[in-house]
């Protein structure tokens, strides 16, 4: 796990975002389960698509989070940051930073602000699969078992993990190691694990009705 390159890296942040125009989409105009209306770049979207046809029979993708407004993420950050300063008193604002970043992007290099990012994870017919912790189980919560090659789970957990990353990588998503449940399309980190020379998304403002796409029949 130490070896993990966190979101907060200058080899992340170095990456410049050179925005598509790309529009954001409905994720249930292209068959993917969601909680509520969630919208993400068309890219992702047909790439979310694509991955659930390789899904066996009876199993679906379920995202619980796509978009999200930048003041949910700063918030967010700041509520975390907040916590991993009062865990550990003595470390200094850049050491916090990173141990933040960990589980919080900030929200220069955020992919979900970008709607790059999905937070998702398997169901099937009686409900969620496991997976070995709940979304949003923080490291301190889960004893580090929320990173994606954590041994601290079941075996059915590990076949489950394997199992979502195999259609989605096959996709042309990337994970967040520190995070199972988070994968993008088109971020920075997407392109530093793909050595693209940019992101192709950058902020969004969110779903303005007037620049949705729904995609042909």
């Amino acid at each position: 796990m130490s070896s993990v390159v966190l979101i907060s890296d200058e080899r992340i942040t170095s990456i410049p975002a050179i925005e598509s125009g790309e529009a954001l989409v409905d994720l249930e105009t292209v068959g993917i389960s969601a909680e509520g209306r969630q919208y993400v770049r068309a890219g992702l979207a047909d790439r979310l698509a694509v991955a659930q046809t390789f899904l066996p029979t009876g199993i679906r993708l379920h995202v619980v989070e796509g978009l999200r407004p930048l003041e949910s993420q700063r918030k967010i950050y700041a509520g975390y940051l907040a916590e991993v300063k009062s865990l550990n008193p003595d470390i200094s604002d850049a050491e916090a930073h990173t141990l933040a970043s960990r589980f919080v992007s900030p929200v220069e290099v955020a992919p979900h602000v970008a709607g790059a990012a999905v937070d998702l994870t398997l169901i099937g017919e009686n409900g969620p699969y496991d997976l070995g912790t709940p979304i949003d189980a923080t490291p301190e919560q889960s004893n580090g078992a929320c990173f994606f090659d954590a041994a601290n789970i079941s075996r059915e957990a590990r076949t489950n993990r394997s199992l979502l990353a195999d259609v989605l990588t096959s996709a042309g998503l990337v994970n967040y190691p520190t995070e199972w449940w988070h994968w993008s399309y088109g971020d920075r980190y997407w392109a530093y694990c793909e050595q693209q020379p940019n992101a192709i998304y950058g902020p969004t403002a969110g779903p303005e009705l007037s620049t949705l796409s729904t995609p042909p029949e």
